[in-house]
């Protein structure tokens, strides 16, 4: 039987003008601005009208440790919020926007797939309302202004060894992560190495989405730090004077995107950091817009729980006062059957015992969120044809042995109706208990929150800290850096800072070779392992299956 592709069936879906979504959600028109008939952007000034209206009920959907196999987090993360639909609630969900890099390089888009997508898909992989290009803007801005500033006698003493702000472009460029500019003679500005960051990993791709207004977002900007003076003193984006103009290129980014699932299900799509390199969810704002407008907002974190749901945790529920109320935990059969040790290619045969060897994966998972974090949890199992009944008990039977249900997501195959089981029992989940608690104390060092991610999240024997990174502790802690959360720059397909320890590996080392402090963020990057802010293509990248024919129909995208 051939299956429509993704964009086959987002293709062939109609969708409703979204001023029709919009009403469906009580959103007045004054706050509405649109792009065409299917996106819109929501004026972030209803936020302050609503900051009386209570909030619904906030479930993070996460992952095991990615495989090649795929889970389907953002898949089930849409059939999740059609699937309360279904059940009679008003659910609204909040996601990130795909970034260029990954939909031409391997991964593809991150719309969601089968019968459980956002639409336009092509718009919302592409350009979709131009945030991201207004973020490589902003940040390309303040370059500008850092190389000008020097070129017109640096005043501000900057060092030009110890510059740390980089260029940004949003694609998969592996020949720009190292560069050497202002060569050609005087006029054409000093000559120093520098280099380019994917723009999710910018830190104002991480102020726009941690900031709540327009004055915040401000602020953020003035505090991010580009470089350091000869004494060793931060030099500020404020201190160049470049905050307002770079607000100003971010004012309508700022504004949440309003778009639809397929079955018309409201959907938030705003911001895109990385959750291997930056903290890996949506923006705070569309989050916030997501809990005023519906009784349950479903959003989603990055890669695997280790990342997005420690970063969702431990900096953005620190920063904004959030908690969620239910986390639903993605896993497949083929994926644990990867974890187990099969091969790619094996994945379709059915195999009790491989399921059984990766299951600790999804387990440690599950500890994570129930035990370090105290918080109720489901394990959704993204349902494929070639799941064994045998397999798919395994799995139930050990979940249950930690007190987590499993529940069969079918979303899809199925959209929202595939859903039906894993809605209900996430509502049962948002009336249960929780303790919710932070991975690591905001005022212990630098060392010690190192130490808590890696031991407790991802069971390492111990961390170590590379001879620059330990001096760069140091210098964070005397410039008063050292009570800021911790961002973990590390690889998505292993617990490990080692790509290839698949699993639930034990008694590993942690090697942290780079600490950089993300002032206007309000966290510190600790870098691990071979882990890079500007990824680059495969040998045969997805860009080269992707066409538009002379109607402007789009294919290839998936």
């Amino acid at each position: 039987m051939a299956f429509k592709s993704d964009i086959e069936i987002a293709q062939e879906t109609p969708m409703k003008d979204i001023r029709e979504i919009a009403d469906g959600l009580g959103v007045d028109a004054k706050y509405i601005e649109q792009y065409g008939n299917y996106k819109a952007k929501i004026d972030y000034n209803i936020l302050a009208d609503m900051q009386d209206k209570p909030d619904g009920k906030l479930i993070l959907v996460t992952a095991i440790t990615p495989t090649p196999a795929g889970e389907g987090k953002t898949t089930t993360t849409v059939g999740l919020a059609d699937g309360l639909r279904k059940i009679g609630k008003k659910s609204v969900v909040a996601l990130r926007e795909p970034s260029l890099g990954p939909v031409f390089g391997v991964k593809g888009g991150a719309a969601g797939g089968g019968y459980a997508q956002v639409v336009p898909m092509e718009d919302i992989n592409l350009h979709f309302t131009g945030d991201f290009h207004a973020i490589g803007a902003a940040n390309n801005l303040l370059a500008a202004m850092l190389d000008n500033h020097i070129f017109q006698g640096n005043e501000l003493g900057i060092d030009n060894r110890r510059i740390t702000w980089k260029r940004a472009v949003d694609m998969n460029d592996r020949q720009l992560r190292y560069i050497t500019n202002g060569l050609g003679g005087r006029v054409n500005g000093v000559p120093r190495e520098d280099g380019f960051d994917i723009t999710v990993a910018s830190e104002v791709m991480a102020v726009l989405c941690l900031s709540s207004d327009i004055d915040d977002l401000k602020e953020r900007l003035s505090r991010i730090i580009v470089g350091y003076t000869r004494d060793e003193k931060p030099v500020t984006a404020g201190e160049l004077k470049a905050a307002g103009a770079m607000a100003a290129l971010l004012k309508d980014a700022l504004k949440p995107n309003l778009v639809q699932t397929l079955e018309h299900t409201p959907a938030f799509i705003h911001g895109g950091p990385f959750a291997n390199i930056a903290h890996g969810c949506n923006s705070v704002m569309a989050t916030r817009l997501a809990l005023k407008l519906g009784d349950y907002a479903v959003t989603e974190a990055g890669f695997g729980a280790d990342l997005g749901a420690e970063k969702f945790l431990d900096i953005k529920c620190r920063i904004t006062g959030l908690e969620p109320d239910a986390v639903v935990i993605v896993a497949s059969v083929r994926a644990l059957k990867h974890h187990g040790g099969v091969a790619k290619a094996d994945l379709q045969t059915a195999n009790v015992e491989a399921v059984d060897k990766g299951l600790p994966n999804l387990l440690q998972h599950v500890e994570n969120v129930t035990q370090v974090f105290g918080l109720p949890a489901v394990v959704a199992i993204n349902r494929f044809p070639t799941d064994s009944e045998e397999e798919l008990a395994l799995i139930e039977e050990k979940c249950r042995a930690l007190g987590v249900n499993v529940a069969l997501s079918e979303v899809w195959g199925n959209g929202g109706e595939g859903g039906r089981v894993l809605a209900e029992e996430v509502v049962r989940l948002c009336e249960q208990p929780k303790q919710f608690e932070f991975c690591y104390d905001i005022e212990a060092s630098i060392e010690e929150k190192l130490e808590a991610i890696c031991k407790r999240v991802y069971r390492a024997g111990s961390v170590e800290l590379a001879a620059g990174a330990k001096k760069q502790a140091t210098q964070l802690a005397a410039l008063g850096f050292d009570k800021m959360p911790i961002c973990m720059a590390k690889t998505q397909y292993s617990f490990s800072d080692d790509a290839s320890l698949l699993g639930a590996p034990r008694d590993f080392k942690v090697i942290v070779r780079n600490l950089k402090v993300s002032a206007g963020a309000g966290f510190i990057v600790a870098l691990t392992g071979d882990i890079m802010t500007m990824p680059g293509l495969p040998k045969v990248p997805s860009a080269e299956k992707i066409d538009v024919d002379n109607t402007g129909r789009i294919s290839g995208l998936f």
